[in-house]
């Protein structure tokens, strides 16, 4: 299983690691292998080798992850051959969205946007560029793969053959918790809000003069995760912006730029790019507030009052969090977290930072509460909250009645994968391939 289930993971991988860093820029090159007409170099795979370690300190002790980053590699390009000839559609504006959500998350990763630059060998706007390819050739693996897998089933027998075939191996099912939280930012001062907003009539005035929207984002947006892209946000499902922001976007015709909206992030200029019943696809100018002289005692004095309430019986946690909290998409669950793109509010305390992950292990059984808590992020602006633990599932080794369901989805992704790794090695068969040490 472990093969199996490495092997699974490779192509999966190797999409998120393609970003070049100049150390390895300077190194001499030489072809590693040759894919049909393709070639590799062994800079791609000293450079995802890299940053793979970079984002998995894990894998520092696998001497065989250059060998297993070629093998994944190699297959991904088999693939994406034979999706070329099968014509596979893929959603741009999806890959769009992603990409630029990528791009955030890997920026948390270094002290400024010069530092990522700096220490990847490449601009921001190419960064982005190359996660963007990365994810548009794993849609297309993914989509092929949904169809070899579509239809497939595991009955209980082929479920308690395959735990009896890796019951040594299956791991313990690790620790998972769910949290809530009520999250306040310090109000801005009269003289901060006349700032921005001066300085986003400016370029409200410049658009309307015939300024590109695209190119005014890159240059003035303080968005640091979709200025890049021309202040692209991709498509964005009804009820994940701020309702501010929301309701001014779905307001416009398509193509049009909105008045100043203004949320708590900053103040906005949005462009609709197109319209579904249930989604937009827009993009955005931001300019900030600067919080940083902002009222903290406040903020620590209202959530103190709230904490109480709620600990007093007089309020429940979840109306609280509907009423004051400043984050919409928790705030809509009553205060749940849901990790990205999950509807489950059970997830790995090990998904959050360390900050939080700290706060979390002070709370011990369902209902508690923590003390008002400074939450400094990477990027961004710091806040205050008060996190509750609803549930708290502690490790475990996998119990069959329990854990069925766990089991069962174990069961059939090493089916699934099974039948597209013999289909990939089928494809190696009607493709070139010649490889080289490395």
């Amino acid at each position: 299983m472990k093969k199996v289930f490495g092997k699974a993971a490779l192509l999966l991988f190797i999409g998120s690691s393609s970003l070049q860093a100049p150390a390895i820029a300077d190194m001499a090159d030489r072809i590693v292998a040759v894919v049909g007409n393709e070639v590799i170099f062994k800079s791609e795979i000293d450079s995802r080798e890299l940053m793979a370690r970079m984002q998995y300190p894990e894998l520092t002790k696998n001497n065989g992850l250059s060998r297993s980053i070629l093998d994944g590699l190699i297959d991904q390009k088999i693939i994406l051959a034979k999706a070329k000839i099968d014509s596979v559609s893929i959603d741009e504006n999806s890959i769009s969205s992603a990409a630029s959500e990528r791009f955030r998350e890997l920026g948390t990763k270094f002290t400024s946007k010069a530092d990522m630059e700096s220490r990847l060998g490449k601009s921001s706007a190419g960064i982005l560029e190359g996660i963007r390819q990365e994810l548009r050739n794993q849609q297309l693996v993914d989509t092929l793969r949904r169809k070899k897998s579509a239809g497939v089933t595991v009955s209980y027998d082929e479920v308690m053959a395959f735990y009896s075939a890796n019951k040594e191996q299956i791991p313990q099912i690790p620790e998972e918790v769910s949290v809530s939280q009520i999250l306040k930012y310090p109000p801005v001062s009269a003289e901060e809000k006349a700032q921005s907003l001066a300085t986003m009539e400016r370029i409200r005035t410049e658009i309307k003069g015939g300024a590109d929207f695209a190119a005014m984002a890159r240059q003035y947006s303080q968005d640091p995760g979709s200025a890049q892209s021309g202040g692209d946000l991709g498509f964005v499902a009804k009820g994940q912006l701020i309702p501010s922001f929301e309701n001014a976007a779905y307001a416009l015709n398509e193509g049009k730029i909105s008045d100043i909206v203004e949320t708590r992030y900053g103040y906005h200029l949005i462009q609709l790019l197109s319209k579904e019943p249930n989604s937009i696809h827009v993009r955005h100018i931001l300019i900030g507030f600067d919080r940083k002289s902002g009222d903290f005692s406040s903020v620590t004095q209202q959530l103190n009052a709230v904490r109480a309430d709620v600990l007093g019986g007089k309020e429940t946690f979840s109306d609280m969090a509907k009423k004051y909290s400043e984050d919409p998409a928790s705030a809509a669950q009553g205060g749940t977290i849901l990790l990205s793109g999950s509807s489950n509010p059970l997830f790995s305390p090990l998904a959050l930072r360390p900050q939080l992950q700290q706060i979390i292990s002070t709370l011990q059984k369902s209902g508690d509460i923590s003390e008002v808590q400074k939450i400094e992020p990477p990027q961004g602006e710091p806040f205050y909250a008060i996190l509750r633990l609803n549930e708290r599932i502690p490790a475990h080794k996998l119990d069959i009645e329990k854990d069925y369901a766990y089991l069962e989805e174990l069961a059939l992704a090493d089916k699934n994968q099974q039948i597209f790794i013999k289909w990939v090695e089928q494809l190696r068969k009607e493709v070139y391939v010649r490889t080289s040490d490395i």
